[in-house]
């Protein structure tokens, strides 16, 4: 395992770690068994920096990263998230009462004392324009109960403003083969204000992995059933915000990435890591053998400038124009 600095967090993370999503049950029927096995399979290989929110599977993600990291919390990180259990449109939702009843309640169920990372989970942009929330979160940091802070965001004008605000450690963004904007406006400022980058929906909500034919389906309780057009939250969550047919269409002309590189899972997460200003990226996970599947993506050859090139025209020139969602 590689690891890399947070930005200026003090904190150096794994160069893949994982997102919890998946095992709260957003992505279908999980079973806290093999979650556990899978958390633990991470963490035996290196992984040391876990990210998840109070809203996965109504707390329960951060119930087993609990269970998971007991008697390891110097040495794991968690990073968890804030505001979607309310309006994330009203300005209560993040008032210093709200907003210290969210901190406290996900502490409890971590069985912490201090959250490594809290973010603020894609609030709406006015929210943070008006700049009280991030005075909280300085107060619950002065306090000890967080180390640091970052905002997870929607678009990357949401990065921008969020980077100009002086406390604000990390920012967690939507960033893939599929999603190339951060890379161009995004990343270069990060490197240069020293902010920490999670890359968050690597893997296209699995698009990128080349394991869905056409006749694939989901889950009811699956967000890629019932978040396919938007309906639930931002569209841009699901399938990097590509109408699925139109992903799978675009996901075979990429065949050719997991030339050398094993699998397109393990060719689409290098991508990623190839860009020096991503602290860490967070694929989800449900199986050991989907941890060990990502963890691969370590030892797969770096692409080319040839082939980023080509990578880069191919988001331009196929895929800009049927995204949806706010990047």
């Amino acid at each position: 395992m590689k690891y890399r600095a947070l930005g200026k967090t003090g904190m150096n993370v794994s160069e893949i770690s994982f997102g919890t999503w998946g095992i709260g049950g957003d992505w279908g029927k999980v079973d806290d068994a093999t979650s556990l096995r899978a958390l633990h399979t991470a963490i035996e290989n290196g992984v040391n920096f876990f990210d998840t929110a109070d809203v996965y599977g109504s707390g329960h993600s951060e119930e087993l990263l609990a269970e998971a990291t007991k008697g390891k919390e110097d040495d794991i990180y968690i990073a968890t998230k804030f505001c979607r259990k309310g309006d994330i449109q009203d300005p209560n939702n993040y008032s210093e009462q709200t907003v210290r009843a969210y901190c406290e309640d996900s502490l409890k169920r971590l069985k912490r004392e201090r959250i490594d990372l809290y973010q603020i989970h894609c609030p709406a942009f006015d929210i943070l324009k008006q700049g009280d929330v991030f005075h909280v979160l300085d107060k619950l940091q002065a306090e000890g109960k967080i180390r640091s802070y970052g905002v997870s965001v929607e678009s990357v004008e949401e990065g921008l403003f969020c980077m100009e605000q002086p406390n604000v450690a990390a920012l967690q963004v939507i960033f893939n083969i599929f999603r190339q904007k951060v890379a161009r406006e995004l990343l270069p400022v990060a490197k240069e204000k020293q902010v920490g980058i999670l890359a968050r929906v690597p893997l296209a909500s699995g698009l990128l992995t080349g394991k869905f034919n056409t006749s694939a389906s989901f889950e009811a309780s699956d967000h890629r059933s019932y978040n396919r057009n938007g309906d639930a939250f931002n569209v841009g969550e699901t399938f990097a915000g590509l109408p699925l047919e139109k992903g799978q269409e675009l996901s075979r002309a990429l065949g050719w990435i997991a030339e050398g590189k094993e699998n397109m899972t393990r060719a689409a997460l290098r991508w990623i890591l190839d860009h020096e200003a991503v602290s860490t990226v967070i694929p989800g996970f449900k199986t050991s053998e989907q941890v060990l599947d990502n963890l691969g993506a370590l030892k797969v050859p770096a692409f080319t400038n040839e082939e980023m090139k080509k990578l880069e025209q191919f988001y331009d020139n196929e895929v800009h124009q049927h995204i949806r969602g706010s990047y």
